[in-house]
């Protein structure tokens, strides 16, 4: 007899499946007496069971138990916040995410996300409609220290307790850490023996529903991934290089039916190809309240000093952009009440506050080493032998930081450590505990990072600054041999040639770091346990020489050169900053034209509060700064580009920025140029994909009708775009035509500016048949054109169907009272106009008294009309004509049920139910305007 656990799957599934319990008594003696195989052949026209479905549920159950054991079970732990409950879904990577140092992408974006759409959790990997599919390969982005590991490790726990990812039977969560320790393997030896609890069966075998693999961290991973250099590989059971199978599981070679999940920086995803991904979501930084609710967490019971750290970051701009990221939010809370607490323990209210990033980083740094000791010189033996010590430790940490920032390796192993000398016994030291974190990996290995990446180039810069002064070789040759370099400046000069021809900018902020150690204030806080005291005098007016050589190129600002303006910044070397600065505030910028004043510019653009709410331009640009200055455009919200005599050409350059997935401009205003119907064009093509300007100012140019049917064009698929401004650009009536026809089909525009534009009737009347039938417009200006009484009537018949225009100026239009008595007689059918401006050009002249009472207008004559005018009068509901003047400063009157009507003194208008021929006489009919109203 047999025991039950030897049989096999198919005796298992029959014994369970068979039928009635009389039949399942049956099976069951015969499976016991040996019987297995006839029954088996009795049954072998049956579809196959599922695999071992009860073993499979077991595996299932012992695989969450294992993760959440791995994880923590604790149901508390890593709950994550509420940015990271909502993921924002994006259409792949920019160039400033693909190219540029994740501190200068926090930079540039000063908090300002590009739009996308929010997708829970929950729904991450399902469709995103019911004609849709799940997706197979999604890549979640954001910057070093966002929250990646964080998400993952909370959708893992939730799925392991039945909460989240219902769909998956199977979450299997690698990270790149635990690959790294990996030279081959093959695709079944990655889900079974890595997770033990999947057994030996096929993958797509022992998972009835579908399976999510999850990679966390590719920025982490040893090799870069070569999807064009690759073998195909279909043999799941080959064994190949860990980064050719994950290239053959991300394109669907290996594992078709699984689920991937990738997190990454990211510059590191844009590895991947494009085609290849499914779905990108990213993750994005603390908001104000989150950076609040940080802080409060680390200060629960000092509420002054939480009070003067919160202060400190909200005073510094640049500083509360960087505090959007967890850990630097953490590291700056640390460093602050480091400081704070300083201050109150040897009473000195006069220590300064940091201004630099290295500034920051120091007082973490003192902070670490616990050293209250050395303030005002007294450095107790024991804290000289703790100094000594930790300048030891943290110069093969150094050393390990500087040459894992050159290999862009941000994960190490003991072996690494032993490489570098670093002795494993100290790693649990409290300094070593604020730069590194320890973590096991699967396959039973530590791993070692820093705390932030910013804290490695830190380090490493420390490391650089003390090694140069004594290497003889190039630091950053790998093999030690190179043409001699001797001094700490030829070895300064070295680092910042490799860093300004990075393309990716990663060593970015270790330059910043190595230019801020030469700073006065950096130097009096590090002095005696990294810095020896004062010895920066000899080398920083030199050090300012070198940076700002680099910025004599005469070439596109691009951002290398605008991290040397933030090195100069960290240097406290600020004078060309400021001078450009001073001129942004006067008006004197035109004068400062060469390539490093472009370079301040640019980097003021960035840093500076001078482009909030908006960066004024006029009259100080030529072409050729602009051209410089484009990439920096991009992140300006509000632009104002006004009498710079620009021309077509400079329209192309405008015209590709506004193109950019990277841009933020909201409102560009480019009034009183040289700009034709290329440039118009030009501007027209930019439109149809930029998702971010909700206003374009092109007034006093010279687009012409063709300039404006390229507008128009775009109009008609542009959905973001609510103001637009054409006045003064001579587009005709054909310019309007086109312009009609797009407002027929556009529901965004609210503003619409088209005076002066030699605008006649048949151009008002097309304008009328487009407000019949447009539901957006609110605001028409319409002014200083020729549309006549034909043209107002026009428009009259559309104001009786239109139900949105709220502001209709006709001013200077060369409409008689006929024209105006329809205008009025309209009003009685529309709801919604507040504003009704139909000045005359003519000069203005005494309101004229009724006839047959000589001299001038009684007081109480002229005390009832002035009530009458006055927009807050409380006359009777319905039109209403006063003599307020449509100037910049005229204010549209309250609405009511039925519109008030804004009226000049010179015209006239009708109530309803009374004719008025043209010929009337025009005073009477003046007078009969200012003295009605309507009962509605």
């Amino acid at each position: 007899m047999r025991k039950k656990e030897v049989w096999t799957d198919r005796e298992t599934w029959l014994a369970s499946n068979a039928g009635s319990s009389a039949e399942q008594v049956k099976t069951l003696v015969d499976l016991l007496a040996g019987k297995g195989i006839q029954l088996l052949q009795a049954c072998n026209k049956m579809p196959d069971p599922p695999l071992g479905s009860q073993s499979n549920e077991s595996r299932i159950r012992k695989h969450c138990e294992a993760l959440l054991s791995r994880l923590g079970n604790d149901p508390e732990l890593g709950s994550p916040s509420h940015r990271l409950a909502s993921l924002m879904l994006i259409e792949g990577l920019t160039d400033l995410q693909l190219k540029e140092h994740d501190f200068t992408q926090v930079e540039a974006m000063r908090g300002v996300w590009r739009p996308a759409r929010a997708i829970t959790l929950d729904r991450l990997f399902l469709p995103l409609s019911r004609v849709s599919i799940p997706p197979r390969v999604s890549i979640t982005i954001g910057v070093a220290g966002v929250g990646k590991t964080t998400l993952v490790r909370h959708f893992v726990r939730c799925w392991a307790r039945g909460q989240l990812g219902k769909g998956f039977s199977w979450v299997l969560p690698l990270t790149f850490r635990d690959l790294n320790t990996y030279e081959k393997l093959s695709a079944d030896r990655l889900t079974h023996s890595i997770f033990s609890n999947t057994g030996e069966a096929n993958l797509a075998a022992m998972a009835p529903g579908r399976v999510l693999l999850v990679l966390d961290g590719l920025d982490e991973y040893k090799t870069p991934l070569e999807f064009s250099n690759t073998m195909a590989c279909t043999d799941p059971k080959k064994e190949i290089q860990v980064d050719h199978l994950i290239t053959n599981i991300i394109r669907g070679n290996l594992f078709p039916e699984i689920s991937v999940w990738i997190t990454s920086r990211p510059s590191a995803a844009g590895q991947i190809p494009g085609g290849l991904v499914d779905r990108m979501t990213e993750i994005r930084g603390l908001t104000e309240e989150e950076v609040k609710v940080c802080l409060e967490q680390m200060f629960p019971e000092d509420q002054n000093l939480l009070g003067q750290v919160l202060s400190q970051v909200q005073a510094n701009r640049a500083l509360y952009l960087m505090c959007t990221i967890p850990p630097f939010c953490r590291l700056t809370g640390l460093a602050l009440g480091h400081l704070y607490r300083t201050r109150l323990a040897v009473q000195e209210v006069e220590l300064p506050l940091p201004q630099t990033l290295c500034e920051l980083y120091s007082w973490y740094f003192r902070m670490a080493l616990g050293g209250e000791g050395q303030d005002k010189g007294k450095v107790s033996p024991r804290m000289e032998q703790v100094t000594q010590g930790a300048r030891k430790m943290v110069g093969t940490l150094g050393r390990l930081a500087f040459h894992g920032l050159v290999k862009k390796k941000y994960v190490f192993y003991e072996q690494d450590m032993k490489v570098f000398g670093v002795d494993l016994t100290l790693l649990q030291s409290a300094l070593c505990s604020c730069l590194l974190q320890r973590e096991e990996t699967l396959a039973s290995s530590v791993a070692y990072c820093f705390t932030h990446l910013s804290l490695q180039e830190f380090v490493a810069a420390t490391y650089y600054y003390s090694a140069s002064k004594r290497a003889v070789f190039d630091l950053f040759t790998e093999s030690g041999m190179s043409w001699p370099r001797l001094g700490f400046l030829a070895h300064f000069r070295c680092a910042a040639q490799r860093a300004t021809q990075a393309k990716d900018g990663r060593l970015d902020v270790f330059l910043r770091f190595l230019s801020g150690l030469l700073s006065p204030r950096v130097n009096t806080l590090l002095a005696s346990s990294l810095l020896a005291q004062g010895e920066h005098r000899s080398y920083r007016d030199q050090v300012a020489e070198i940076l700002q050589g680099f910025l004599h190129l005469d070439t596109a600002v691009c951002a290398r050169a605008i991290n040397v303006l933030h090195c100069l910044s960290e240097l406290r070397h600020t004078e060309l900053a400021c001078g450009v600065e001073e001129a942004m505030r006067s008006g004197t910028l035109a004068g400062m034209t060469s390539p490093s004043h472009r370079t301040a510019l640019a980097y003021l653009l960035q840093m500076s509060d001078i482009r909030s709410p908006e960066a004024d331009f006029s009259l100080c640009l030529s072409q050729s700064v602009l051209q410089s200055l484009l990439p920096q455009l991009l992140y300006c919200q509000s632009l104002r580009l006004d009498n710079n005599q620009f021309q077509d050409p400079v329209m192309e350059l405008l015209g590709s920025v506004l193109s950019g997935k990277d841009c933020r401009i909201q409102k560009i205003s480019l009034a009183e140029n040289q700009i034709g119907n290329k440039g118009a064009k030009a501007l027209a093509r930019s439109l149809l994909v930029n998702r971010s300007l909700i206003s374009l100012d092109l007034r006093s140019n010279s687009i012409g009708p063709q300039g404006a049917k390229a507008l128009a064009d775009a109009l008609k698929i542009n959905r973001t775009l609510t103001s637009l401004s054409l006045q003064s650009n001579v587009i005709k009536d054909d310019g309007v035509l086109c312009v009609a026809e797009a407002l027929v089909s556009n529901q965004t525009i609210s503003m619409l500016q088209l005076q002066k534009n030699l605008i006649g009737p048949i151009g008002a009347q097309q304008m009328a048949d487009a407000l019949k039938q447009n539901r957006s417009l609110k605001e028409l200006m319409f002014s200083s054109n020729t549309i006549g009484n034909k043209g107002a009537m026009a428009l009259a018949e559309a104001l009786k169907v239109n139900q949105s225009l709220e502001n209709l100026d006709l001013q200077s239009n060369s409409i008689s009272n006929t024209g105006v008595a329809v205008l009025m007689r309209a009003l009685c059918s529309n709801q919604t106009l507040s504003s009704l401006n139909l000045l005359s050009p003519q000069p203005t002249r005494k309101l004229h008294q009724p006839r047959g009472s000589p001299g001038p207008r009684s007081s109480a004559w002229q005390e009832q009309h002035s009530e009458a005018l006055r927009p807050d009068s409380k006359s009777p509901p319905g039109p209403r004509c006063t003599g307020h003047c449509s100037s910049g400063g005229r204010k549209p009157l309250p609405h009511t049920a039925t519109p008030a009507v804004e009226l000049h003194p010179g015209w006239c208008s009708q109530g309803a139910g009374t004719s008025t021929p043209a010929e009337q006489d025009p005073d009477n009919l003046r007078d009969s305007l200012f003295r009605y109203t309507q009962t509605s």
